[in-house]
């Protein structure tokens, strides 16, 4: 708020008065932000009312074995949520491939201009910190960058829209009309999200990945979002409501990347399995891989 006073000191010459200059109109009141940002704020003391949203990573009230450990991950990442370009239709029910990054991910976070920069630090240090992570837990190069990026976080909320067309413009040029209004209308039960896409050559390595994350969010959403979308961009594409401790279950008992998700980033990194692979070709693999992610022998 401030208030600018320019050529405020009329002078009179030859008896012409100079009238005052009209007030400026008031800039419109950005109404749907406002309205998000209330309702996210009341999304989350609601959440946190109830224990969810946890930050634990979950503990004793949370054991899981390694075949459990194994199932979550066919569920996760043989499974899509959505049809991409159907909107929010729901993926059918039925194994896909296995699908992961290739090359290094190089990941770039961008604001809306409506962001403040309070809030720019804090996703800022939230990235800083979880990039690494992501890095040593799968063992694939993975860093960020404010350069050339091929994974682009968008921290953005409906007073950008503006700015987001033109980055979807850049981004995903060949993007579907349904795809496009999910990032510029998405109905606010969708927190965020991410699409990533492979090439056409080699249909299940990715290639590049765009996640939009709402700028309305209160902190720990945003956080949540933040980690969940970069980690599903990776490869993990899908939700299981079986899966716990973990960030890919839309109960949101947990807000941030557990113990139990790293095993799950793991297990899609390591060399045993291969981009294509088949549910039923993987399945003896990651009984392997369970165990030894859990320490558990056979």
């Amino acid at each position: 708020m401030g208030l600018t006073l320019g050529l405020l000191a009329a002078c009179e010459e030859a008896g012409v008065s100079i009238p005052a200059p009209k007030a400026p109109k008031p800039k419109p009141v950005p109404v749907e932000s406002e309205r998000l940002a209330t309702y996210y704020s009341q999304v989350q003391a609601d959440l946190l009312a109830r224990g969810l949203l946890r930050t634990d990573g979950g503990g004793p009230d949370t054991p899981f074995t390694p075949d459990m450990l194994a199932r979550n991950f066919e569920q996760i990442a043989f499974y899509d949520e959505y049809v991409l370009d159907a909107g929010l239709e729901r993926a059918a029910a039925t194994p896909g491939q296995l699908r992961r990054w290739e090359g290094p991910v190089r990941v770039n976070l961008e604001f809306g201009p409506s962001v403040p920069e309070s809030q720019r630090a804090t996703d800022r240090e939230t990235l800083a910190a979880y990039v690494p992570r992501l890095a040593r837990v799968t063992g694939h190069p993975i860093r960020q960058t404010s350069g050339s990026a091929n994974f682009h976080v968008l921290v953005m909320g409906a007073n950008d829209r503006a700015t987001l067309e033109k980055r979807l413009d850049v981004l995903l040029p060949n993007a579907s009309p349904q795809t496009r209004a999910l990032f510029t209308n998405a109905p606010r039960s969708i927190y965020c999200f991410v699409v990533a896409q492979a090439s056409g050559s080699t249909p299940n390595a990715y290639t590049s990945a765009v996640a939009l994350i709402r700028a309305e969010h209160p902190d720990l959403m945003r956080k949540s979002c933040l980690q969940e979308e970069i980690a599903q961009g990776l490869g993990l594409t899908n939700d299981s409501p079986r899966a716990r401790p973990s960030i890919f279950n839309d109960d949101e008992e947990f807000a941030l990347l557990t113990t139990h998700d790293e095993m799950l980033l793991g297990m899609l990194y390591d060399p045993r399995l291969a981009i294509g692979m088949s549910a039923e070709d993987a399945r003896p693999v990651l009984y392997i891989l369970a165990r030894e992610q859990t320490g558990q022998g056979f």
